[in-house]
């Protein structure tokens, strides 16, 4: 499923401490004044009293705040440079800001939940976990519980019986040479089709493989370390030789792999392709036994991302040793189940995927791996419960509330284009009228009644659970499109967009503080879920989700002029981004990064007009010395502080379609509204001539 995600779990943003954007060659930061500048059009009211907030005594944790470093010198730092200089990143994570929090928050409620289950036999959710909590029993079993699928790889010894081995693993959560998957038509959304892409790499991204920097090579050198320990692990001869091969395997696939930014791009990933012409377009793979062993054998039509890249693995695959592809499929195997295996498989895993490339000192407390693994596998199941005991009617409300006056404030600035036809407008504005708001939680739960669960096997019940979810995306094929349907649990800390489906979705576990306070200053809250809700609105207006018309249908509904104008904004919104330097020659990748930097220019435009809408016509407080849109911009300054270890701050810059996060709030520099706030002047930092700032929208 394609769809346009404002964050993932997996999201990596950084704050460099002593100053986000001094990494461009800027000078140290000048002392401030300890009260920020006054908007002309803010006159204080009076000062609040104290709300009930959870942060503060308003919303935002002033006490976090460097007011030595005017906020224009670097706004990050003003905004939370003590919060930066006083937290440690925990030693089992890669980064630790407000995502992180938050997530720990929510592993701790579900853990509760899910305790409760595992004391009473007979339950799933209970079961599964108290299945992965058991590690002696895990340590017992060794790794016979995977012998059958290693028996089968071993036994297929010819190219065409191993690709079948190696989709039906695929249904048992193994990754592929491609990647498959059901996900809607883009061009005809009210169905469902099924999705070919490239796939096949264990590096994070090609450059692993591919790039002249001495970083990634010795990454490169411990990836086919862990390889060769991998192999002896399983009982294998010959590691070194054989691991070789299939690093040289991988590196082909990864040489005509499609770099991330062409991926990302909806009308080149939009490809039909029949059955019958994967044959001819992608020789040297077997394409008919692979589909059957998948169960889409009776499908006569695919979506094909990469066509290139796919017919290039088809010849990689074509000209490689079976033995090589066997020892691919049997690593694939064993980092697959790792976490399912005895303590040295999930250590050798983690030393390499969570030390080397992340660098995360050790490993997650086993409960919290435990409450992650169940919530991919029965998610609406405990979120019914998690919704019942977390999230108030209450926040529904008030975030139902900030959804209409975002929506609203968004309709409003799309009249007020100039950039845009009045034609273009109109369509614009039926497509915002059609949007859906999924808030919190699904209005229809999943029903696993299918899926058997058992309290002693813990890699039988990940390979149902893994199995369930393939057989339930399968089963849509032919069905009418589930509007209903969610792609995240309640649990997660995220977002998404999905222009297909022309909706947004917030789980209920984002709409908690910092993003989300009830009792909060609502100033505080449209700074932070207001402008993460713009943010998702406004990605259907990107440059990627502009191109679906209101009825979720890839299509041309701008005129020229407008591609050309919209394009000669974004075109400046690359480059700026482009020459930001997280890392000594690393860059931020301004093409990688432009959706989600779009959505972010967008998503603050738009939620401070509906701030201020909210306010209906009386002037905002000032509360704590701060004026109202002080208080918004701090707000979503809040939500992006995080420290990040090198390590993953380098995978992210090269993986991840979201800037780090200091370069999130730095957006601010092309607001209007915020000089005004904060009044940053020409010789500070972050500055940028009237002429200079990107006004989109």
């Amino acid at each position: 499923m394609r769809k346009s995600v404002f964050v993932t779990s997996l999201l990596a943003t950084v704050a460099l401490t002593g100053g986000a954007l001094a990494r461009n060659g800027a000078t140290p930061a000048a002392p401030a004044a300890k009260t920020p500048a006054k908007t002309s059009a803010q006159t204080p009211v009076k000062s609040a009293s104290k709300t009930g907030a959870e942060i503060g005594s308003f919303g935002f944790d002033i006490d976090g705040m460097d007011r030595s470093v005017k906020p224009g010198e670097d706004f990050a730092t003003f905004a939370g440079g003590t919060w930066y200089s006083k937290t440690e990143i925990p030693a089992d994570r890669a980064s630790y800001g407000m995502f992180n929090m938050l997530q720990d928050r929510s592993l701790a409620q579900t853990r509760v939940i899910l305790d409760g289950a595992a004391a009473k036999p007979g339950s799933k959710i209970g079961d599964y976990y108290a299945s992965f909590m058991d590690q002696a029993a895990i340590e017992a079993r060794g790794i016979a519980p995977i012998k059958p699928w290693i028996a089968a790889i071993k036994g297929a010894t010819d190219k065409t019986a191993l690709a079948v081995e190696m989709a039906k693993l695929q249904r048992y959560g193994v990754g592929g040479l491609f990647g498959v998957g059901v996900g809607q038509d883009d061009k005809a959304p009210e169905n469902y089709i099924v999705n070919v892409g490239q796939s096949g790499i264990s590096l994070p991204d090609r450059d692993y493989y591919l790039k002249d920097d001495a970083k990634l090579s010795a990454a490169r050198t411990a990836y086919q370390a862990y390889l060769v320990k991998m192999l002896g692990m399983l009982g294998e001869s010959d590691a070194e030789a054989r691991a070789a091969a299939v690093f040289a395997f991988e590196k082909s696939l990864a040489t005509v792999h499609w770099t991330r930014i062409e991926s990302r791009d909806a009308d080149k990933t939009y490809n039909k392709w029949s059955a019958a012409d994967f044959a001819a377009k992608a020789p040297g793979y077997p394409w008919e036994e692979m589909r059957d062993a998948l169960g889409v054998g009776n499908q006569q039509t695919f979506l094909v991302a990469q066509p290139s890249a796919v017919t290039g693995e088809a010849k990689v695959f074509a000209e490689t040793p079976v033995a090589v592809l066997q020892d691919y499929a049997l690593l694939r195997l064993a980092r697959s189940y790792a976490g399912y295996l005895p303590k040295s498989f999930d250590d050798t895993v983690f030393a390499f995927y969570g030390t080397v490339l992340s660098g995360q000192p050790q490993q997650r407390d086993r409960w919290k791996r435990g409450v992650a693994l169940v919530s991919a596998g029965l998610g609406e199941e405990i979120g019914k419960e998690y919704v019942a005991r977390y999230f108030p009617a209450e926040s529904k409300a008030k975030a139902d509330e900030l959804v209409k006056n975002v929506v609203a404030a968004m309709g409003a600035r799309i009249d007020k284009l100039e950039w845009m036809a009045p034609e273009t407008k109109v369509k614009a504005r039926t497509k915002l009228a059609s949007f859906t708001a999924k808030i919190g939680y699904p209005s229809r739960w999943r029903d696993y009644s299918a899926l058997n669960i058992t309290r002693d096997d813990l890699v039988t019940n990940v390979a149902a659970a893994n199995l369930f979810e393939y057989q339930r995306d399968l089963a849509k094929l032919g069905q009418p499109i589930d509007r209903t349907e969610w792609f995240m649990t309640p649990m997660t800390i995220n977002a998404y967009a999905n222009p297909p489906m022309n909706e947004i979705v917030f789980p209920a576990a984002i709409l908690q503080p910092p993003f989300f306070d009830a009792k909060a200053d609502p100033a505080v809250n449209y700074g932070g879920i207001g402008a993460v809700i713009g943010h998702e609105i406004s990605h259907h207006f990107d440059d990627q989700g502009r191109k679906y018309d209101p009825t979720g249908k890839l299509a041309d509904w701008w005129t020229n002029q407008d591609v050309e104008r919209f394009d000669a904004f974004t075109n400046k919104l690359v480059k700026q981004y482009d020459a930001y330097e997280p890392i000594p020659g690393q860059h931020v990748q301004g093409g990688l990064t432009l959706g989600e930097n779009i959505a972010d220019l967008a998503g603050l435009t738009v939620a401070l007009d509906a701030y201020h809408r909210s306010l209906k016509g009386k002037p905002a407080p000032v509360i704590g010395g701060l004026t109202g849109d002080q208080r918004f911009y701090l707000g979503w300054a809040q939500v992006w502080r995080i420290k990040f270890r090198e390590p993953a701050l380098r995978s992210q810059l090269l993986s991840d379609p979201h800037s780090p996060g200091p370069f999130r709030t730095a957006t601010v520099r092309n607001l209007d509204a915020w000089y005004a706030a904060f009044g940053a002047k020409p010789g500070d930092k972050v500055y940028l001539a009237p002429a200079d700032r990107i006004r989109i929208w």
